[in-house]
């Protein structure tokens, strides 16, 4: 019985596997091909490495110019999502069985993932335009407000497992509810910082329609606006599009593959504590 289930557990992984890895093998492949060996066979291997795809690709998409803005955003959004989010999520944490109010704000964040992001984007684009916030500014103050419920759903449920007699120690010891945060309870945080990190990071780098939105001057946009210059009425030029997809997907893969250490050592020192 359990070899029985060790195979079914190995296929599966198998296909979980390849249904990540078959379209990165895709990007990488169209990426080095040109028009016509992509016309003739997909699936086949380059004759040739044709480097020109990714020049060509980073002059039509002004490529360095996105990539800062894609970059700037993401980080700055990141590093007020990690400070905002676990402050608020720590103060209703806390106080969630101490009063109603708490509860209350803990479902009113939380029923944010129930509603429809096209339901409210007219109103965004409106309320943006009112009040200047159609640049990078304001699209960095929206992914962090729009992020907060679901963060706030994960921070809680991570710090529910943080024993109040921490808290309970830091204030004996003479700190308060500031110091205990940032000295205590959010070096604790170490796995589910990552984990939230890694979730706004990709959520920023690759988000296309905020941006469409709100960014309306071509200086601003980020990189998914810009590979968007390769669809065209008549169809769209693979090559060139899949190199410039691979140059933005590999920062992404470098920020994971770091994190990914900062998660798995979380887990198995928690595994080790417990």
């Amino acid at each position: 019985m359990n070899k029985h289930k060790s195979v079914t557990l190995t296929v599966l992984l198998a296909i979980g596997s390849l249904t990540i890895l078959f379209p990165l093998y895709m990007t990488i492949l169209i990426a080095f091909k040109s028009n016509q060996e992509t016309a003739r066979s997909l699936f086949a291997l380059p004759t040739m490495i044709h480097w020109e795809n990714f020049a060509k690709a980073i002059k039509i998409t002004n490529f360095f110019q996105a990539f800062r803005n894609s970059a700037v955003i993401t980080v700055t959004m990141v590093v007020f999502t990690l400070l905002t989010n676990s402050m608020v999520s720590y103060a209703i944490a806390r106080h969630m069985n101490k009063g109603k109010f708490f509860k209350f704000l803990y479902f009113y964040f939380i029923s944010a993932l129930f509603i429809p992001f096209p339901i409210i984007m007219l109103p965004i684009v409106k309320m943006a335009a009112q009040f200047k916030f159609n640049n990078p500014y304001g699209l960095i103050f929206l992914y962090i407000v729009y992020g907060i419920s679901f963060n706030l759903f994960v921070y809680i449920g991570f710090i529910k497992s943080i024993p109040v007699a921490l808290d309970e120690a830091a204030k004996v010891d003479g700190c308060n509810p500031w110091t205990t945060f940032w000295r205590i309870i959010f070096p604790l945080m170490g796995p589910i910082n990552a984990t939230i990190a890694i979730i706004t990071a990709l959520w920023g780098w690759n988000d296309f329609l905020l941006p469409l939105i709100l960014l309306n001057r071509p200086s601003m946009q980020t990189l998914p606006l810009a590979q968007y210059a390769f669809q065209s009425t008549f169809g769209a030029d693979y090559t060139l599009a899949f190199a410039s997809y691979l140059m933005a997907l590999t920062p992404m893969i470098v920020v994971y593959l770091f994190a990914q250490k900062w998660i798995l050592s979380g887990v198995t020192n928690g595994a080790v504590k417990a």
